[in-house]
């Protein structure tokens, strides 16, 4: 039986699965954070061999038949083909795929390979893919490529506004309390000079999503006006996509992921739904509820040219671990 060697990699770890070709899942792993761009390459890719090797140290190259992996560090076509080029060089399967994670966001979370996916985990991204294969995309690499959101970039709109708040720039706003007492600090520019000193971990400022909207939640104008702007990015980035592949006006799945859009907050899904009924009216939206890695398998399964039931296979054993 032929095999897929399925990888997630993302900013916080890297999952990885044994699948066979009839959609078994064989064995899973997980291993460190997936970090091309500040760790290299080469030492990013290691990665994934450790994860394996903490399955079975007597693990050795070939892993699999296949190489299904999909990573949050390659963003760019020329980043997905430097890894793909690394993984091959090692062997770890006798073919190999590399792709952005959203396109395993959505094969994971859509009925099948065509659709489009936004997710807003850290950052943000978005992807399409129509029923013949043609792809829609973006760079994804932040403010630079004309990206906002996403949890880093909403905790630093919330800190950017509570300062304002606390010194008078800005129109009040219950956010300054809120972040004051969430990182038990003084002052709401305590807590932005311990991000610039590094007393407080940068990536804390993820912390403040679950904050920002339980403030919105009351009503607060200035919080309701950030998660207004969320909502504007993710409906875009969707249209867009569906518009570049022409499918604004063709029945089509939208599935979102990422921590921001599957806490499911009510303001922020509410405002979500409102803007697609009126953009992109045929869009049917999924919040997806199964972990990317099977979106990475199933896309391995896809390549092997398995069946319809080993997919079914497959899907029914992530259904049962959500």
């Amino acid at each position: 039986m032929r095999t897929v060697l399925a990888v997630d990699g993302g900013n916080s770890k890297t999952d990885v699965a044994l699948v066979g070709e009839d959609g078994s899942v064989l064995a899973e792993g997980r291993g460190a954070a997936f970090e091309p761009q500040s760790v290299g390459v080469g030492a990013a890719v290691d990665v994934i061999g450790d994860a394996l090797r903490l399955l079975d140290p007597d693990l050795t190259p070939p892993f699999a038949d296949h190489v299904a992996a999909y990573l949050a560090g390659a963003d760019l076509p020329v980043e997905e083909e430097a890894i793909r080029d690394e993984i091959a060089a090692r062997e770890y399967g006798r073919d190999v795929v590399v792709g952005n994670d959203t396109f395993a966001l959505l094969r994971a979370g859509a009925s099948g390979p065509a659709g489009v996916a936004v997710v807003c985990g850290a950052g943000i991204n978005a992807v399409g893919v129509s029923p013949t294969g043609e792809v829609a995309r973006y760079p994804a690499l932040g403010r630079l490529t004309g990206d906002w959101g996403g949890g880093m970039g909403l905790g630093e709109e919330t800190l950017w506004h509570a300062v304002r708040a606390e010194d008078g720039r800005g129109p009040a706003t219950a956010l300054d309390r809120a972040v004051r007492e969430h990182f038990g600090a003084r002052t709401v520019e305590d807590v932005a000079l311990g991000i610039h000193f590094g007393d407080l971990p940068g990536f804390r400022l993820n912390e403040l999503v679950p904050v920002l909207m339980a403030v919105a939640a009351t009503g607060d104008a200035v919080a309701r006006s950030i998660l207004v702007r969320m909502a504007d990015e993710v409906t875009v980035m969707a249209v867009v996509a569906l518009r570049r592949l022409d499918l604004l006006d063709t029945p089509m799945e939208v599935v979102l992921g990422g921590g921001v859009l599957t806490a499911r907050d009510p303001l922020l899904s509410e405002l979500i739904e409102r803007r697609f009924a009126e953009q992109a009216p045929q869009a049917k939206l999924i919040v997806a509820d199964v972990p990317p890695i099977m979106g990475a398998a199933l896309l391995g399964l896809d390549a092997l040219g398995a069946t319809e039931e080993a997919k079914a296979h497959l899907r029914a054993y992530f259904h049962t671990l959500t």
